[in-house]
């Protein structure tokens, strides 16, 4: 079912100057932090939040999955928006959306309210996760992209570990008793779905003043069956491995229909993509070898890097004894790491026009990561840990932004918003599952930690202690703590040696992608030879 449009194009249309690209990019930053900013402040004030709000286990747990969920499904249809539609209203558009659900999180009266909100932040921040980079692609050519993205790499590391510190700040710090009515007026933790909105409102006025991006005039067809398959058998799925474990078990009855039904209605999807003219995900993208293994590679880093490290600021709370706001300053190391690799090769790229080496290089250097991250025990110091965290970050900086570079460099411009999203969907499908399947894995490891170090000095370990709950280690009695702390740094250590075939496989992956060179043209040689015609008398 598709109901045709028509967009518009100037043939006069010029391509942005150098100094139209910076202060265009500057709003695109700007957005790109904002949807960075919002999946980590609101991470050290969720035990405040339902402890307010008198939610449950359950619903601390889709708080979290709401805009994961609506994240990931969402991100191949505003890909494939933007090959039909202006890129820049739909970067706004998502803007608006964000925005929109900030505010009726901050509001929110109850649990019920305030995941709703988070689904509508999800759909907005999976619009400019997606966006940000292909609208770059259409400003710049490949070959001068690489140090764009590099920019991009180091504001997603900047909001991953600000999001923490300010969260932590805002819960203990302020308080919107001038602001808000009645009960809502005690809950400082609301100005963690404020604090973006300043941000997003600079971000859509400068791209409303800078981007200027010529759209191409085309019949548009939307495929609506195309976009409700994908969105419900996606959700499907993320819920299932988002609350598998926790909710319910991964043998379960629930597991038996919400599996089948998910893969049935993504099968679907496939044979509705084939029949299209305006598919959500074009099929003939996975003709590319480049693009059909830096997909499957995605897939790898996200299960192997998101499902692993996000245990680590849980480590150094309970294994380190550290406070929230100390645990998320040891992610700089991680995060310094991104930085630095990201820019720099970035530059690199830009200026020599190859980027499989630096692909490879930071694959080599996610596997050695990973694998040095393995060795955490209980023993291990600090400062090992912190240059552990370090060789993973720069091979993170490395990989990240560049895999979506060597999906971007073979497509045609007429795919770019769908090729660029397809890398980004799958590796969210990816974090997704690592962090539910390693989390199940973290779990297990330290119930049988913890019950072996009991059985050592012939006591009963209390319940408090399992896998499935964290333990407040400050109401822990001075003979359980080291057992438990023991517990936690072994089974640390335990997802990182069971992500490490993962990396590998993303390593086996990128090796095999076959290079090509980075054109200086925004589109391909085809394309440009389609439109020479198309303008001659």
């Amino acid at each position: 079912m598709t109901t045709e449009l028509q967009t518009t194009r100037e043939p006069t249309d010029a391509p942005m100057t150098h100094r139209e690209v910076l202060l265009a990019l500057s709003g695109l930053l700007l957005a790109l932090f904002v949807a960075m900013l919002s999946s980590t402040v609101v991470s050290t004030a969720l035990p405040r939040i339902v402890v307010d709000l008198h939610g449950s286990e359950a619903g601390y747990t889709w708080v979290v999955v709401a805009t994961l969920l609506t994240m990931a499904a969402t991100t191949p249809i505003w890909g494939k928006l933007a090959d039909l539609f202006s890129k820049k209203l739909l970067t706004q558009a998502a803007l608006v959306i964000y925005v929109a659900g900030s505010v009726v999180a901050a509001i929110a009266p109850d649990m019920g309210v305030l995941i709703g909100a988070r689904l509508l932040q999800g759909v907005g921040m999976g619009g400019l996760t997606a966006l940000v980079q292909i609208v770059i692609a259409s400003m710049v050519s490949p070959r001068e992209r690489g140090r764009y993205f590099g920019l991009l790499g180091a504001v997603f590391a900047v909001a991953t570990v600000s999001g923490p510190l300010i969260g932590g700040v805002l819960v203990d710090a302020t308080s919107l008793g001038d602001i808000l009515p009645g009960s809502m007026s005690g809950d400082s933790w609301r100005w963690c779905f404020l604090v973006g909105i300043p941000f997003a409102v600079a971000a859509f006025i400068v791209l409303q003043r800078t981007l200027h991006l010529p759209t191409i005039k085309r019949d548009v067809k939307i495929d609506y069956v195309g976009a409700l398959l994908i969105t419900s058998g996606v959700s499907i799925l993320l819920i299932w491995v988002s609350l598998a474990g926790s909710q319910f078990d991964w043998a379960s009855a629930t597991t038996a229909w919400m599996v089948p039904l998910g893969l049935l209605l993504l099968a679907a999807f496939v044979y509705a993509e084939s029949k299209v003219q305006e598919p959500i995900v074009p099929l003939r993208l996975f003709n590319d070898r480049t693009t059909s293994l830096a997909v499957f590679a995605s897939i790898m880093v996200g299960v192997a890097l998101f499902g692993s490290t996000v245990f680590l600021v849980q480590y150094f709370q309970i294994s380190r004894a550290m406070s929230p706001t100390h645990a998320g300053l040891m992610t700089l190391c991680l995060v310094g790491g991104l930085l630095v690799s990201s820019i720099t090769s970035g530059r690199l790229i830009a200026s020599t026009g190859r980027w499989k080496r630096y692909l490879v290089g930071g694959a080599t250097m996610m596997v050695i990561g990973i694998g040095l991250l393995s060795t955490i025990d209980p023993d291990i110091s600090l400062f090992t840990v912190g240059a552990f965290m370090a060789v993973l970050g720069i091979g993170m900086g490395a990989v990240n932004q560049n895999l979506v570079l060597s999906v971007q460099n073979n497509a045609a411009q007429a795919d770019i918003g769908a090729a660029s999203s397809l890398v980004a969907f799958f590796r969210t499908m990816g974090g997704s599952i690592g962090v539910s399947a390693l989390g199940t894995a973290l779990g297990h490891k330290v119930s049988s930690g913890i019950s072996d170090g009991f059985n050592r000095i012939g006591a009963t370990p209390p319940t408090s202690t399992g896998g499935t709950d964290i333990p407040d280690m400050s109401t822990l009695p001075e003979k359980i703590r080291p057992i438990v702390e023991g517990a936690f740094a072994t089974a640390t250590g335990h997802i990182f040696l069971l992500a490490m075939p993962f990396a590998v496989l993303a390593l086996v992956a990128i090796l095999l992608i076959r290079e090509v060179p980075l054109r200086d043209t925004i589109a391909r040689e085809d394309e440009l030879m389609v439109q020479g015609e198309s303008l001659a008398p």
